[in-house]
């Protein structure tokens, strides 16, 4: 009897049990939607006339693969004279950098030793030989003065009695008076002389002598850092004007960012394309994903979830995927929810990034996603 009430109650147990799992057990989630990709629109920084069209509508593109080359217009030669600017500027700061050259600094300081020793020769006046040369030079004077003298009076006395013309006594007076006159400028060197240099002669020496010294000493230090901090800054301003038409040039070369399909291909050669303006579509075929909604009352997943995907092309065949956005705000809401009916009208967008068959799906297929368990769906 014992045995037989035991095994009622395990019989009455387990139906309990299939009762309560059944109607708490939750059904695979299945939400439909569509396969989509990342779309990339593509152009150039640098508008201008198309000269090559590669890309074609279907074609798969490679990572840096040539889709439009751009006609380079003026931006070659541009270069070519921002190349020529910078060879003149970077020589500039080489030689700014480098200072002056020895044979610069040398003739700089000759040229001080030179006005030292004019100053020197200043400051000590003349020599005593030079003052005895200038009393011989006098005395000299003197006496070719005084022969002047004699025969001027000699020919004057031959005029008084008309012994003598007209031209001989001109003669005579003009070399007395030229003689005379010598003999005042002989005086008045020897007078210098005998009185030495001028003050003011002495200042102008000790005036150029400084300024040879400072220019001396300039060539010998070589330029200020502030020069050479200039120069740099010149020749570095020229360098990035270079790498930004360098940067332009290699616009006009449009290449492939991604690997992907092409989409969309409206060029032929001879068009002109804007700067800053997409010219080409592809579709970037790395990441797939599906776009579906999923109502409020099943809205139970979290992100990061595994879940499966199905399309008609591979019927009986899923796809791993995961869950990896659920939207914060539902959609198709109406205006005064109150019932729990209407509650479920409200849907929340996801986004469940595919896994594998990257190389078989394509964008744009319809797909159905299943959530929760997903492995126990029909």
């Amino acid at each position: 009897m014992l045995l037989r009430v035991i095994g009622i109650l395990c019989v009455v147990a387990a139906l309990g049990a299939a009762l309560f799992y059944s109607q708490h057990r939750s059904d695979p989630l299945k939400v439909s939607g569509l396969i989509e990709a990342d779309e990339i629109r593509v152009g150039s920084r640098v508008g201008g006339r198309v000269h090559q069209v590669h890309a074609v509508e279907g074609l798969v593109a490679k990572t840096g693969d040539v889709l439009v080359v751009i006609e380079p217009f003026d931006l070659l030669e541009k270069r070519a004279e921002i190349e020529k600017t910078l060879e003149a500027r970077r020589a500039d700061f080489e030689r700014i950098s480098a200072g002056f050259r020895p044979e610069e600094i040398a003739e700089a300081k000759a040229h001080r030793d030179q006005l030292a020793a004019r100053l020197d020769k200043l400051v000590h006046g003349p020599r005593p030989q030079e003052i005895a040369v200038g009393e011989a030079q006098r005395d000299l004077a003197e006496a070719e003065s005084q022969l002047a003298q004699l025969q001027f009076d000699r020919i004057k006395s031959l005029a008084s009695r008309n012994a003598t013309t007209r031209e001989e006594m001109d003669r005579a007076s003009a070399e007395l008076k030229k003689s005379r006159a010598q003999l005042e400028v002989r005086r008045e060197e020897l007078s210098q002389l005998k009185e030495g240099t001028r003050r003011e002669d002495i200042a102008d020496a000790k005036a150029q002598l400084g300024e040879a010294e400072e220019a001396w000493k300039l060539r010998s230090k070589g330029y200020r850092a502030e020069d050479i901090a200039q120069a740099k800054a010149s020749m570095e301003s020229v360098q990035a004007a270079l790498r930004t038409i360098d940067r332009q040039i290699e616009e006009l070369t449009i290449k492939s960012p991604v690997d992907g399909v092409i989409e969309a291909v409206e060029l032929h050669p001879g068009d002109l394309v804007s700067a800053n303006a997409p010219v080409i579509s592809l579709m970037d075929t790395r990441s797939l994903w599906v776009r579906a909604y999923v109502p409020e009352n099943r809205l139970r997943q979290e992100v990061g979830e595994k879940a499966q995907v199905s399309v008609d092309s591979f019927p009986g065949q899923r796809f791993a995927a995961h869950l990896s956005f659920i939207a914060r705000q539902a959609e198709f809401t109406p205006g005064n929810i109150q019932t729990p009916e209407e509650r479920s009208k409200q849907v929340f967008r996801i986004k469940v990034v595919l896994d594998e068959g990257l190389d078989r799906l394509r964008p744009g297929m319809s797909a159905d996603v299943w959530l929760g368990d997903a492995g126990s769906g029909p």
